[in-house]
Formats: structure tokens, C-alpha cells, sequence
């Protein structure tokens, strides 16, 4: 795997080493993958912290996923680079359709552990290439679970390939998470991505000025780390998390964006 499909094993450790705690995430599948496919990380990559962190993210992702699927069970749900993640078994809402999609490689290392069904899929798409959505399911909507994707894009691939969503759904809902201008020039010293060899990477102050020209438009911002979730850790732990990701800077690093395109 190239440098960026290698930065699906950062989450995937996380989640494992946090759903053995039995808190915040229940995720056997990281579990078990993990247990078969991961390798050493160094630096950042396996502190406890980012475990916490990332596991937190993938909660708030799935409960949102939930949240939208109850909304509307007809929507097509699209999990862009999703790795090797099990979202597709951790939610509890029924789906008729749901893709998951990533790079060819990442998606051949799926199948070995995600066998596809009548209403689950796996499709090889490459976001940096706005043309493959084309290639994409019809539907009327479509949930859009954009997790730990959009650093790794500039701004014109994001506004390329929304675009292209847009221009094939009547109705996006939308979750991203993004980093700041600030937290891309903070990344040089603190991201662990740099540990699996990534260096470049895209941040964005105005979520707005991306799509500027499209239907797309931001509806809300949600927090990284909900009290409900920082609650779970034990106190000490609790106190430390609290100062190192909730605080004003950690806003001014990185920020989560609820997005929506309504028929």
C-alpha cells in the first residue's frame, strides 16, 4: 500500500485497542483484523490518547450514520475511504444499499474480511478523480460518511467531486471532518500520519468557500470529543484527554461539519 492507504491502520488500532477496554466503541472486526494484519506503530500513531480520539470520531460518525439512516432507510449510504472499517456492521439502523469505497488495493484487503451482499457492496473509486462517480450506484439521496479523507485533497478535488455527487443525488447529507489551515502547519511536528510516511496534507478555514458555486452548504458543527464519550475514560485519563482535545485549540486544529444538499 502507498503511504495514504497505509494511514487506515492508525484508526484501526485505535478502535481495536479501545473496543478491548469495552468502552466508547464496540468493534470486534478491529479486533480481529487488527490482530491479523497490523504492525508496528511508532510515535504517535499508538498512544492511548489517539486511540481515544480516533475511536471517539468513529462513534460520533456511526451514531450520525444512524441518525440519517432513520431519517431516510431509502438512502443510499456511501462510506468514501473507508479502509478497512466495519461501520457497515456497527450500525444498528437497516439499510437497503450501502457502498463502501476506497482505493482498488484497500478494497481487494476488504473482501478478504467483508463479504458482499444484497444490500452491502465494496466499489474501488479514487475521490482525486471527480469522473468515477458516474460509476457510483443511482439513487434518489445519498449518506456521505467522509471520515478521515478530506486532508489528504485539495480544495478544487473536494469541489470537483462534490460537485459530481451533487450533480448525481437530488438529496447529500453529508458528515466531514476537516483540518484547519492551523492544523496542517501544526501537523509538521504533531499528526501522527507522519509516522506511516505522509507529508502532505490540506486544511480548510471557510468549509463554505470550498463549495462555493454548489448546492452544497455546511448546516452544522458537531464536536470531536461529546462530553457523553469523554465520560467513559477513567478520571485521570479523563482530565489529561480534556486538556490535550477539547479545549479551544484543539477547535482551532480540527473541526467536524455536518453538510447538506435537500431536494
Amino acid at each position: 500500500m502507498n503511504e495514504v492507504n497505509k494511514t487506515l491502520f492508525i484508526p484501526l488500532y485505535g478502535k481495536s485497542k479501545i473496543s478491548k477496554q469495552k468502552i466508547i466503541l464496540d468493534d470486534p472486526m478491529a479486533e480481529k483484523i487488527w490482530a491479523e494484519e497490523g504492525f508496528e506503530l511508532s510515535g504517535k500513531s499508538k498512544t492511548k490518547w489517539l486511540a481515544y480520539n480516533m475511536s471517539m470520531r468513529a462513534r460520533i460518525f456511526d451514531d450520525w450514520t444512524d441518525s440519517m439512516l432513520k431519517q431516510d432507510s431509502d438512502a443510499l449510504v456511501l462510506h468514501i475511504g473507508c479502509g478497512l472499517d466495519s461501520r457497515c456492521k456497527r450500525v444498528k439502523q437497516t439499510y437497503k444499499n450501502w457502498v463502501d469505497c476506497d482505493f482498488p488495493e484497500v478494497i481487494e484487503a476488504r473482501k478478504k474480511y467483508y463479504p458482499e451482499s444484497g444490500n452491502y457492496k465494496m466499489q474501488a473509486l479514487d475521490v482525486s478523480d471527480a469522473s468515477q462517480v458516474k460509476n457510483l450506484p443511482d439513487a434518489k439521496s445519498a449518506i456521505i460518511v467522509f471520515e478521515g479523507i478530506s486532508m489528504y485533497l485539495s480544495h478544487e478535488q473536494l469541489h470537483k467531486f462534490f460537485g459530481a455527487l451533487e450533480e448525481k443525488y437530488s438529496s447529500l447529507h453529508i458528515l466531514m471532518d476537516v483540518y484547519t489551515e492551523f492544523g496542517v502547519r501544526a501537523s509538521k511536528y504533531k499528526n501522527p500520519v507522519n509516522d506511516v510516511g505522509v507529508t502532505k496534507l490540506y486544511g480548510i478555514d471557510d468549509i463554505d468557500a470550498v463549495f462555493e458555486g454548489l448546492k452544497i452548504h455546511c448546516i452544522a458543527e458537531h464536536s470531536l470529543t461529546p462530553p457523553e464519550l469523554v465520560n467513559q475514560l477513567k478520571p485521570l485519563d479523563r482530565f489529561i484527554f480534556k486538556m490535550l482535545f477539547t479545549g479551544k485549540l484543539y477547535r482551532k486544529i480540527y473541526r467536524l461539519f455536518e453538510l447538506s444538499v435537500c431536494s
